[in-house]
């Protein structure tokens, strides 16, 4: 059976309306699932989740902000539900995003034929650049295993292995969820997509980002060649282990 989880963090009230119309659109049987508040968390229990040192590499050149501390939390939490309850698949959703019905069911056609073997297809609310290639193609939607894994962790299907080595990989976090879902090279987990997806985003329309950060002119132009540096080094060891 499969599930639809919605993470949705209960003081961007904002986002609530945008919630409730995805329960509606969800196709399979949807549940609003708590995000973590990073900000709120046990300290000590987020001082044994966050790492003080690099785990993986490349080392990834930023603190992790709590709201991304967050983010991640939330999707292990979802992760380990499902472990607990040996779901065999589940379309995790965050909570700023729309969906088309109609391209959403033709992408999760293809998509369910294919999790038990992949393990984590992405439906990206962006258009997913090259290089990639076409596993498969039915009408106009595409299963394509890109060369440099996407970043967003907008919406996805996950099967229960994935989830299992996923959890498992992230016992302890040195960066955010979408960056550490690029190593597949650590990970085990290859993440796939579908296009044209069938989702897009409504972070602004929804009240905006819950895990961006303030930064002066200085450190973003550092965090900028930083973010450089870093996205050319995954690229580098993408391409190596393809």
């Amino acid at each position: 059976m499969t599930e639809t989880f919605i993470i949705h963090l209960e003081r961007a009230a904002g986002r609530r309306p945008h919630v409730d119309n995805i329960m509606r659109m969800s196709p399979y049987p949807a549940r609003i699932w708590p995000a973590c508040d990073g900000a709120a968390m046990d300290a000590k229990v987020r001082d044994q989740l966050v790492s003080s040192e690099s785990l993986f590499q490349p080392t990834y050149p930023f603190a992790l902000s709590m709201g991304e501390i967050g983010c991640f939390e939330s999707h292990r939490t979802v992760w380990r539900h499902m472990v607990e309850n040996e779901l065999a698949a589940a379309l995790i959703l965050e909570d700023d995003v729309a969906i088309d019905k109609n391209v959403l069911t033709a992408a999760l056609a293809l998509a369910e034929a294919h999790i038990s073997n992949l393990g984590y297809i992405q439906f990206q609310v962006r258009e997913v650049k090259p290089p990639f290639s076409v596993v498969e193609q039915s009408g106009k939607t595409s299963l394509i295993r890109p060369e440099i894994i996407p970043l967003r962790t907008s919406a996805q299907l996950v099967s229960l292995d994935a989830a299992r080595a996923l959890l498992a990989a992230s016992a302890q976090i040195d960066r955010p969820v979408d960056g550490f879902l690029q190593l597949f090279w650590e990970t085990t987990i290859r993440p796939h997509c579908v296009v044209p997806s069938g989702v897009s985003d409504l972070t602004q329309a929804s009240g905006g980002s819950t895990v961006s950060r303030r930064r002066s002119l200085m450190q973003k132009l550092k965090a900028a060649a930083d973010r450089w540096t870093y996205r050319r080094r995954i690229a580098e060891l993408s391409r190596q282990n393809s």
